[in-house]
């Protein structure tokens, strides 16, 4: 499509609604981001659960609930609406970042003290995953309802764009507040941030019109009938468990990684290295999309996996800032030439009455390879950081998690994968 008519476009062919939905989500990833680029040492240091704990709670519990809730959270949108939603989402959300960081701040600490740190943290990072399960099918369903067949295309990847943006700007203003304030403050500018959403959303966001030729909105049961039915197919739950590896290897930019870069390379602004994977998406996606294209989806798909391996053996045999950097620009090259076409690939193996059951089961590879990638990453820390005299081969182990996942998937294209034209 011409640059000019894609201006065009935007300038005229989308509802306001749109625009305000996708400028929530904005700011909700830059919440998100800011609080996810600490997360894992704070809860480590400020809390004092140290690394393991610090894993499983942010990555294998936290981050699961987060991307493993969102098909059971659509049914709640579907019937309340979207307004509702994101005002529930938006409330939660600045409880939950709140509860996060009361945990820190040391007038506090009888309260947390009396419960017990661990516990504290479970119920805190449990009602924060509640409320962040409806900002997907919210803004996604917004987005849906709110563009054409002629500009959905070009509206999801402003949504895409406008998500990556605030994945890149949160961790930046994470870094002046923990170095002034304190790094609890933080997780409360999160909570302030997520305030400030649910005042936004009740000012200005209005309920887009609902399509009268929509089917009705399924109860819970028939919901986990669905998912039932999609656990029972085997191909398809194959494809995703071995796409699960991808993330395995992608959380660990946020859950080993600061560890690595401030008490390995001794830079202590481990936030700003954690910001390059979505920088760099932002600025290759279009050309990496383009190139992706040309290929069969699987093909595109491993040739993403493999260059996100190839990083990690990068980052372990130059174990400098500007190794790790360049590692992390090759994982995001890989990541946006991957990305395009497994959303495609998902659609196009669903049976034509359950596409919208099949692309929520699309974020269950990043709940598996959270909780994975939350169990492993304390004991890298542990092993490698604190008890090696060679912390750089830690990247070597989640680089072979990266070569075990793309050897898998090139075994599926091989012997399972339906036949289907490029």
């Amino acid at each position: 499509m011409p640059l000019t008519t894609r201006l065009q476009m935007i300038r005229t062919g989308f509802m306001r609604e749109f625009w305000v939905a996708n400028v929530l989500e904005l700011f909700e990833r830059f919440a998100y981001y800011a609080s996810k680029a600490v997360l894992a040492v704070y809860v480590a240091e400020q809390v004092g659960l140290g690394p393991e704990k610090a894993g499983w709670l942010v990555g294998s519990l936290f981050n699961t609930l987060l991307y493993f809730l969102p098909p059971l959270a659509g049914t709640i949108v579907d019937r309340y609406g979207f307004k509702r939603s994101l005002a529930i989402c938006f409330a939660i959300f600045a409880l939950g970042y709140f509860l996060i960081g009361l945990a820190g701040v040391p007038a506090v600490r009888p309260l947390v003290d009396l419960l017990g740190p661990q516990t504290y943290m479970i119920l805190a990072l449990v009602i924060t995953a509640m409320g962040g399960s409806l900002i997907k099918p919210s803004v996604v369903g917004t987005v849906a309802r709110t563009t054409t067949p002629d500009t959905n295309s070009l509206g999801y990847s402003i949504y895409y764009t406008l998500v990556n943006i605030g994945g890149a700007v949160g961790p930046l203003f994470a870094v002046p507040v923990r170095e002034n304030v304190g790094i609890a403050y933080v997780l409360m500018m999160s909570s302030a941030t997520a305030l400030l959403l649910l005042v936004a959303t009740l000012l200005f966001f209005r309920e887009p019109a609902r399509p009268a030729d929509l089917p009705p909105v399924k109860s819970m049961g028939r919901v986990l009938a669905d998912m039932g039915r999609v656990f029972g197919d085997l191909r398809f739950m194959a494809f995703l468990v071995i796409f699960s590896g991808f993330w395995v290897t992608f959380w660990q930019i946020f859950y080993s990684l600061p560890f690595y870069v401030r008490d390995v390379l001794h830079y202590p602004r481990f936030e700003i290295i954690e910001t390059v994977d979505a920088w760099t998406i932002i600025f290759v996606t279009v050309p990496a999309a383009a190139f992706a294209k040309k290929l069969r989806p699987i093909r595109a798909m491993s040739l993403g996996f493999a260059l996100a391996t190839l990083a990690w053996f990068v980052m372990g045999s130059i174990p400098t800032i500007a190794g790790t950097v360049f590692a992390i620009m090759v994982f995001a090259v890989g990541e946006s030439i991957q990305a395009p076409r497994y959303y495609e690939y998902v659609a196009d193996l669903a049976p034509r009455d359950q596409v919208g059951t099949y692309m929520g089961f699309a974020f269950l590879p990043v709940a598996i390879g959270t909780f994975i990638a939350g169990a492993i990453a304390g004991k890298l820390v542990t092993i490698y950081v604190q008890g090696s005299s060679a912390p750089q081969h830690m990247w070597y182990v989640v680089g072979t998690i990266g070569a075990v996942s793309t050897a898998l998937m090139l075994a599926y294209d091989w012997f399972v994968a339906p036949r289907t034209p490029a």
